[in-house]
């Protein structure tokens, strides 16, 4: 080859790429994003579930610290955690509000329902009802909407010093959503 083929074709591979190329390229890139794009589209139900079993570990977490504290002070009616005091019952944290703030449950980002609601009385009328030993936290994100019936945490405080309180999820993330 001699230095003017040479040259030509230098010249011919520096172009770039034709319009039929970029067309292409820009199709099939629209077709992925036409199929990847649903799946990530809404994911708010997973991170509010996320959020209750989050929630969820808080509690069963200052429950236990709590707990702990209490026993190695029997005489105790409140233990103070996070700089908050927490009302005893049967060593355990009541189900009063400061349970739920002792566990980082801010009002910014939960609705507590208070122990002894009954249903559809607060968060726009949808919540559940409580018992004078549970309370209830329900996703801000959620206020004013019937989700909000089917998307929360329930704490229900212990019944004796042997059985300690539980801390249920009731929801999932399709009903979250």
């Amino acid at each position: 080859m001699n230095k003017q083929t040479i040259r030509s074709i230098r010249q011919q591979a520096q172009q770039g790429f034709t319009l039929i190329e970029l067309i292409v390229v820009i199709v099939i890139l629209g077709i992925l994003a036409a199929t990847a794009l649903p799946k990530f589209a809404d994911m708010s139900g997973d991170a509010r579930f996320a959020a209750l079993n989050a929630a969820a570990g808080a509690l069963r977490s200052t429950t236990a610290t709590i707990h702990g504290q209490a026993l190695l002070n029997p005489s105790a009616t409140t233990i103070t955690n996070e700089g908050t005091a927490v009302t005893l019952s049967n060593t355990y944290p009541d189900a009063g509000a400061n349970t739920s703030t002792a566990a980082g449950l801010l009002a910014t980002d939960w609705v507590i329902v208070p122990a002894g609601t009954a249903a559809n009385s607060v968060n726009s009328n949808h919540n559940p009802a409580t018992s004078a030993t549970q309370f209830a936290a329900i996703p801000a994100s959620l206020t004013g909407s019937a989700l909000a019936a089917n998307c929360y945490v329930i704490y229900t405080a212990a019944t004796s010093t042997t059985v300690p309180p539980t801390v249920v999820v009731n929801g999932t993330a399709a009903n979250c959503h």
